[in-house]
């Protein structure tokens, strides 16, 4: 698969992130239902077991609606490995993904060139998130295919550096395909990406709001509610720096302006403080002002795409 012309292809060039617990096969179909690449963590699917069910559905429904909509084909889905050594199922997940030859597979926190071989021995494309430089210069060289530049701004474990200098850095060295993370909520945030010189954005707190969306209706009416001011910055909850609602911070009995670093170290993706992240402790972007009300995921992306078209127009008419 060739990223760079798989984006002018979509209605509009659009990965939505995997996001932890939320993602599930029905927000995925969705997604690429409507237009844009749907993926999961891997680790979503619990038991491990569980992931070859998710695959199966996602494959033959996706078939299933090219079949019956051959004008407009649903866009690839992607699945999310953490490549952590925290993680022990990364063997076993990865077996499934070349099983059934997932499109487009996406690692976090740690690039692996075994994991990147095993995807390109049936064509497969491979995008690590990044939030520097120096991870983005290891990503490619261990052979990953492209890039996820997560800038400030973006919702759960995210970089400190703005997307301007991010994506402008990285094009000074590679040319191959860029997504951008960070406060992606609009089309015209959209085309924004597409003018810095990333070939997609990469959009996950909207989805959280979306009907489809495996999130608990406090959660998803937060996001609604919300704007950037009410996102904090912090280690605590699994020892990377991410993006959380204030709001859930503070309901967990928590004071979100005195808040203790954590050990990286003792990193484990679910406890810090006695409390569950990402289950208690909300990620989000900053982003979601922009996000007014729950929508199913077809008419989020089509407004996506609607104020796309609008955003370049008024560029070509400037």
């Amino acid at each position: 698969m060739n990223l760079k012309e798989l984006a002018p292809s979509l209605p509009i060039p659009v990965i939505a992130s995997p996001l932890f617990i939320i993602s599930n096969p029905d927000l995925v179909i969705a997604q690429c239902q409507a237009g844009v690449v749907g993926s999961f963590p891997a680790l979503n699917a619990r038991p491990a077991e569980l992931l070859e069910q998710w695959l199966v559905r996602i494959t033959s429904e996706l078939a299933a609606w090219d079949r019956e909509h051959p004008d407009r084909p649903a866009a690839p889905f992607a699945v999310n490995q953490i490549v952590h050594k925290s993680n022990d199922r990364v063997e076993h997940d990865l077996a499934l993904c070349v099983k059934y030859q997932v499109p487009i597979v996406i690692t976090s926190l740690g690039a692996r060139t075994d994991v990147n071989d095993a995807i390109h021995s049936y064509g497969g494309v491979v995008l690590h998130d990044v939030i520097n430089q120096s991870f983005a210069h290891k990503a490619i060289e261990k052979g990953a295919d492209g890039l996820i530049l997560v800038a400030a701004g973006a919702g759960g474990h995210a970089g400190a550096i703005s997307p301007f200098a991010l994506v402008e850095e990285t094009r000074q060295w590679f040319d191959g395909p860029l997504a951008l993370a960070g406060a992606i909520a609009t089309g015209g945030a959209v085309l924004a990406a597409r003018a810095l010189g990333a070939d997609f954005a990469y959009i996950g707190s909207p989805f959280i709001a979306t009907r489809e969306a495996n999130a608990v209706e406090a959660y998803k009416q937060a996001i609604v509610a919300a704007g950037a001011e009410d996102i904090i910055y912090t280690d605590l909850f699994t020892g990377v720096h991410g993006n959380y609602l204030r709001q859930s911070v503070v309901n967990a009995g928590l004071d979100p302006d005195h808040l203790p670093q954590s050990d990286p170290s003792k990193m484990n993706f679910g406890s810090g403080a006695g409390i569950k992240a990402w289950r208690d402790i909300w990620g989000a972007g900053q982003g979601i002002g922009a996000v007014h009300k729950e929508t199913p995921v077809a008419d989020y992306v089509a407004q996506l795409v609607s104020q796309y078209r609008d955003a370049q127009g008024r560029v070509a008419a400037a």
